[in-house]
């Protein structure tokens, strides 16, 4: 390789094989379900992931996610239903025996290997002949931007270079599907930021499917081609992170992805004008001081009074109190003296948004 080529880990497959591969989803759900005991944790999941995606399957804790990627991997068998790679049945094979790899939070390095041979570690089990695997070894370590620390030990590391160990690790086997389980959960706020923007140019780079569990809605959004919202064992809502972020398709998605209104009731038949429950986005409406000043055609408002001031550096939060009934979150810039925003706290005010920024979501469960 020339030290100007990038590094590839693309899966090796003959021609054919790979064309005919392709055309099936890398993962194919159907009617997953899983029980523990009287527990049902995974109730009955359809899902197709595509070849090359970077998918997460975001929700709370309890709600599914980390269940159906621990069946994907082989480490729990479903109760009922299928799961197939790149359309084999792999629903009661062994780990060992699916084309997929696992990325965990804790990273289970080995601490008394340095960090070549932690990553060499998969291939030495796969009877990798000695030079074969080292090279591989040392071209998954260039992918993550670790070559110059293959001799450090684990504790040497910082935590964003132990993740990418493990990340190298995974990706030297040359696995189909990647499963990541919450890898960044560990880290501090900015070594996760930048992170989740390393993690998606390593997926670019290496064309891999990334099947990402998280229960942080920025990490889905930041880094997802798609993102499935799992809730009770289900999944409410598949889409783009646009797709799911400004079109909920129910009440819990729209709570749980970013902060969300909800007017439901008298209060949004007499804003709104219909019946129904309705999600509106904070940073959508517009709040103003002069009530005099009418909405325009297209727009919605709705007068009330302001119960709090939240003063966050480059965001201000307001409570308004509805003369409807209910209450809205406001969020703007703070683009001016923040003794101006500050001095809203109990005026009465008019907020004003437009009309398709009022959107319908179902109860949800």
């Amino acid at each position: 390789m020339s030290p100007n080529q990038a590094p590839s880990l693309a899966v090796q497959d003959p021609a054919g094989e790979r064309a005919g591969r392709d055309a099936e989803p890398a993962v194919r759900l159907r009617a997953l379900r899983k029980a523990f005991g009287p527990v049902t944790a995974v109730d009955g999941v359809d899902l197709d992931i595509a070849q090359g995606e970077f998918f997460s399957m975001l929700g709370p804790s309890g709600s599914g996610k980390t269940t159906v990627l621990r069946m994907i991997a082989g480490f729990e068998l479903p109760t009922s239903g299928t799961v197939e790679l790149a359309g084999r049945d792999v629903s009661t094979l062994a780990p060992f025996q699916r084309d997929v790899n696992t990325v965990f939070q804790d990273y289970a390095l080995f601490p008394h290997m340095n960090v070549l041979a932690n990553v060499e570690y998969g291939l030495r089990v796969k009877r990798v002949p000695r030079a074969q695997r080292r090279e591989r070894a040392l071209e998954a370590l260039r992918t993550v931007r670790l070559e110059d620390f293959a001799g450090r030990k684990p504790s040497q590391l910082s935590g964003g270079q132990r993740q990418r160990v493990a990340l190298a690790r995974a990706l030297v086997n040359r696995p189909r599907v990647l499963l990541l389980d919450e890898p960044l959960g560990a880290l501090d706020l900015k070594l996760r930021q930048a992170m989740q923007v390393e993690l998606k140019q390593i997926q670019r780079e290496v064309g891999i499917t990334f099947v990402f569990v998280t229960h942080d809605q920025d990490e889905a959004l930041t880094m997802s081609d798609r993102i499935a919202v799992f809730n009770n064992g289900a999944i409410e809502q598949v889409g783009s992170p646009v797709e799911v972020y400004e079109r909920p398709a129910s009440a819990f998605v729209a709570g749980f992805v970013g902060t969300s209104n909800l007017l439901s009731g008298p209060a949004a038949e007499q804003v709104i004008g219909r019946r129904g429950i309705y999600s509106i986005r904070p940073e959508k409406i517009r709040i103003d001081a002069d009530l005099a000043v009418p909405a325009q055609a297209g727009e919605t408002s709705a007068t009330g009074a302001v119960t709090s001031v939240v003063y966050a550096g480059a965001t201000v939060r307001y409570e308004v109190s509805l003369d409807a009934g209910g209450q809205l979150s406001v969020v703007r810039p703070n683009e001016g003296p923040a003794a101006d925003a500050l001095r809203l706290d109990g005026s009465r005010v008019r907020l004003v948004w437009r009309d398709e920024h009022s959107f319908r979501v179902a109860a949800g469960s």
